[in-house]
Parts: structure tokens; sequence; C-alpha cells
């Protein structure tokens, strides 16, 4: 008789699993593995850009006729709408976290729960935690190093919610982005982090973000370096001031397009960037190039038109392949002596700058076909190029 009671669970044991299991079943769904990573980036990359923004105006001096009094209130005004700004942009990768941290929680309970009620003497009598496989309908499995997590294997953004920003060519990865009927949807810094997620878990080669960035995303997310495999980046026509020191990590990068941005400079691991072949920064605020430019050494074509450079640094020289050049619409004054060692360049663009003249060493690039200078000061090519020339 004691065995026998032993078979059948009491009531209140029962309600007790089915409860557990109902509150369980209504939670909101578990974000994946690639949302979470997204989302710790984004806060990553925020907290950078702040810090660096909240220096800059630190450093600002006032002008001769503003009392510095008045000036410090300025500065706190451009810090507070700064902190503001970061403040929204972190809100929704914030809140994402906060949830998956909340259903962890959840997790452990439930597996806690999982194993009192198997290995109780009448478990078999019970309801069970999950469906008829004995799993709980959200599919958890445990990791010794990431702990609980979703084991359905969903990826970020597929199927029916990634329609229309997936598409795949016969001859290699690309994700492109659109919205419905051939209208592009504007992406915020979450949902930029989140398609870098899924480049990177599919390995694909080629990322068009051409114009699909909203107007107040100023910078990339960090974990942007983990596109190992990306052949093409195309990011132009947005407003982006920044690029994260992660893109270093681009190793296999050979075409990049940032034509039409706001960059003000780039980052020295810029120069990490050795299979690029094709780049174009025109139509930017850039002022000046990294030293580190010049381990670009395998550029064929660089346009660093309609930007705001006064002067190339000498490194330039190191571009022994490059092609074409354009520097059209600047504020040059000089070229450096070292683009003579540009030797495979076939074609120079120099009009619009202010230009006096042409370094002795021009002559030396025996394989240009291409040299414009149209609305600059040079009255005379030097001696060198006239000699070539004939």
């Amino acid at each position: 008789m004691a065995t026998a009671a032993t078979d059948h669970p009491p009531p209140a044991y029962v309600e007790t699993v089915e409860e557990i299991t109902r509150i369980y079943k209504s939670l909101p769904s578990r974000p994946s593995v690639e949302e979470v990573e997204a989302a710790v980036s984004v806060l990553q990359t925020v907290e950078t850009e702040e810090k660096l923004q909240l220096e800059e105006i630190s450093k600002q001096r006032p002008p001769e006729d503003v009392p510095p009094e008045l000036f410090s209130v300025l500065q706190e005004v451009r810090k507070a709408v700064v902190s503001f700004q970061c403040h929204e942009q972190r809100k929704e990768a914030a809140q994402l976290v906060k949830l998956d941290r909340a259903l962890q929680v959840f997790d452990g309970l439930i597996q806690k729960a999982s194993a009192l009620v198997s290995g109780d003497t009448f478990s078999e009598k019970v309801p069970d935690l999950g469906g008829g496989d004995g799993e709980v309908e959200r599919k958890l499995v445990i990791s010794e190093e990431k702990g609980v997590e979703c084991a359905d294997h969903e990826d970020v953004k597929s199927g029916d919610e990634m329609k229309g920003f997936v598409r795949m060519s016969s001859s290699s990865k690309a994700i492109g982005l659109s919205s419905g009927e051939g209208e592009i949807e504007q992406l915020n810094l979450m949902k930029v982090a989140a398609v870098i997620e899924t480049c990177a878990k599919t390995g694909a080669s080629i990322l068009d973000l051409q114009g699909k960035l909203m107007d107040k995303i100023e910078w990339l997310p960090y974990n942007l370096g983990k596109l190992s495999t990306l052949t093409e980046l195309y990011l132009s026509e947005n407003r982006i001031m920044a690029l994260p020191t992660s893109i270093g990590s681009l190793k296999t990068l050979m075409k990049l397009d940032l034509r039409a941005n706001q960059l003000i400079n780039l980052p020295s691991s810029f120069g990490d960037l050795q299979s690029l072949a094709d780049l174009d920064l025109s139509a930017n605020l850039l002022k000046s190039l990294p030293e580190s430019f010049g381990n670009l050494k395998n550029l064929i074509s660089l346009d660093l038109s309609s930007n705001r450079y006064s002067n190339l640094p000498s490194a330039v020289g190191n571009l022994i392949y490059l092609q074409r050049l354009n520097v059209e619409t600047n504020d040059l004054e000089e070229l450096p002596h070292t683009i003579g060692l540009c030797s495979s360049l076939v074609e120079l663009r120099l009009d619009f700058n202010q230009l006096k003249a042409l370094p002795e060493s021009i002559g030396k690039l025996e394989r240009l076909e291409i040299l414009t200078l149209h609305y600059n000061r040079v009255k005379r090519l030097p001696s060198t190029m006239v000699i070539s020339l004939i």
C-alpha cells in the first residue's frame, strides 16, 4: 500500500509543476546568441563614442569675445546633448541585454525544477515540463562556457523575418538590405549590429549598406571587425563620422566604398587593410591620412576627391601598385616628392586644388597616361616631366 501511494503524485504536486510550466511558457522569446552579441557590441560602441565626444568637447576653448563662464555653459549643453543622444542609441540594446539576463534566471529555475521532477519516484506520473520529447518548449541546452542558452539554432533574422534583407549571388555570398516592395529600410545602430552578426555567421563576402543607415547613425558598431570573410563593403551615402578601430581586422577586404559620408579622420588601424585594392573616400571631410596608410601596398584605385586635404603623407610613395589616384577638389598646395615612387600610376587627377608646382620626381612616372591639372596655379611642368614627354 505504501508503494502504491508514491505511484501517484498528490494534486498539489501536479499543480505546482503545471504552474511552473505555464509561467515559463508565457515568457517572451529568448533573444538569439547573435542578437545578444549585437546588443553588447552596440553598448560597447556607444560607450566608446560617448567618451570620445565628451573628451573632445572638454578640449574646446572659448572664442575671444565669449566669456569663459558663458562658454562653459555651452560646453555643458553640448555634453548633455551627446549624453542624451547616446542614451537613445543604447536604449534598445540595453533593453535586450536586460531581457536576456532576466530569462537566464528563469532558465536556471526551470532546469532546477526539471532535475527535481526527474529525480522523483513518481516523475513519470506528473506533467512534462516541456513537449513530448521531454524538453521544455523553448528547447534549452546547458553549455559549460555559456550556461543555459537557446538551442533551436534559429538564424538571426532568418526565414520570413529576413526576407528582403539577405540576397545570395551565384558566385559569392552577399547581403543587401531592402524592405518590402523595393523600398530601402533605414537601419538603426542595433539593426546594423544584428546584420553584421548575420554576415559573420554566414561567412558573407559582400555587404551592401549604401544609403541604408538612419541619418542619426554617425558611427558603426565595434563588431564590424567580425567580418573576417568580407571582400567587398559598401557604406556610401550615409552620415558616418567615424570608423571603429576594429575595421583593421577585415584582412580579406579588397573593395571599400565610403563615398559621401562625413568622415573626419581614419583610425590608425586602417592601415591593416592590406588586401585592399579599391578604396573610395571621396566626398567626406577628411583633412589628413594616417601614417599607416602607406601599408595599403596592394591599392590599385584610390579616390580622395572632394575632401579637405592640404597635403598628402609621404607614405603615399609606398603604394607601388597604385594605378589610379584622384585628389580633385581639395586644398592641396603641394604633392609629396615620394609620388615619384608610385611606379604603376597610369592616371593622376589633380583638378581644383591650390597647386603651384609639381615635384620633379613626378617625371619618374613612366606609365602615366592621364594627368589633369585644371583650376590650379601651376604655370609650368617640371623639367623631368617635359623630357619624359618628348
